[in-house]
């Protein structure tokens, strides 16, 4: 787990009629807990695992140095190749290069060893393609993916018959249907504070987290000085990609351009330091 954490606090639980299972698990770099309520024990296991295979699938797909992913063959293609990519990538690139364009570039998950920024990519949703800009590119998206694979999750619970659900993926989670919690956000400096969550997303992120994953080398760190006077972000938004997102936007960004684009998405910042 990284420092910053998010903890249901059970004892404030909404109500939940039915079968109530949570399964715990090793996936995208850090433990991802879910859980399901259903009418039988038999459709939340099957939830579950939906959930986790959808995740996994995600995982595998958006690593952005693994051969074979959507991500790695964009980073391994020449300047001006198209590359076929999964719709699930192009729903992420098209969630990016929004919040790029909002944010006058600032939010970039483009490694800076290489020229290519993400504004310069071109998405064919029609063809399920990407055609790399004028200059290579090197992409991360490890700061806006695994909200989306979380999303996923949950969708996957939902086509499951499954009449609420909880995926909460180290620093971000969302919850909906009969799950409703009071979670506990705790931040590095051992701040802790209470937020309530009804069919929403949490996410937080933290410039000073000891366990990045190693191919975690995204934009937030790209000059090394990112988020000089803010370390810590939590952000409340209907799905958690948009979440996820946000928390970076909130710590590099100015506070009225912050609050633009928290309006825009629906969400709200519940910490900032």
């Amino acid at each position: 787990m990284t420092r910053s954490t998010l903890k249901p606090a059970y004892g404030a639980t909404g109500r939940r009629q039915g079968v109530v299972l949570r399964r715990m698990r090793l996936e995208l770099g850090t433990f991802v807990a879910v859980e399901a309520l259903a009418d039988t024990a038999a459709r939340a296991q099957q939830g579950i695992e939906a959930a986790f295979a959808a995740i996994a699938e995600l995982g595998r797909r958006l690593h952005p140095s693994r051969p074979g992913s959507d991500l790695y063959c964009i980073n391994s293609a020449p300047a001006g190749a198209w590359v076929p990519v999964h719709r699930d990538t192009l729903t992420v690139l098209e969630c990016a290069q929004r919040l790029n364009h909002l944010s006058g570039g600032l939010f970039d998950p483009c490694v800076p060893s290489r020229p290519g920024r993400l504004a310069e990519l071109q998405l064919r949703r029609e063809e399920a393609a990407v055609r790399v800009g004028p200059s290579a590119v090197e992409l991360d998206c490890g700061g806006i993916a695994k909200g989306f694979a979380v999303d996923q999750a949950i969708r996957a619970l939902r086509a499951a018959g499954c009449t609420g659900g909880l995926v909460n993926a180290g620093g971000d989670l969302r919850l909906y249907g009969a799950l409703q919690e009071t979670v506990l956000l705790r931040s590095g400096d051992g701040q802790c504070a209470a937020v309530a969550l009804a069919d929403a997303a949490l996410a937080v992120s933290e410039v000073d987290t000891v366990r990045r994953p190693p191919e975690h080398r995204g934009y937030y760190v790209r000059d090394g000085s990112a988020a000089a006077s803010r370390r810590f972000a939590a952000v409340r938004a209907p799905a958690a990609m948009s979440a996820d997102a946000l928390t970076k936007c909130a710590l590099l960004g100015p506070p009225a351009l912050t609050r633009a684009l928290l309006r825009e998405f629906g969400a709200e910042c519940v910490a900032l330091s």
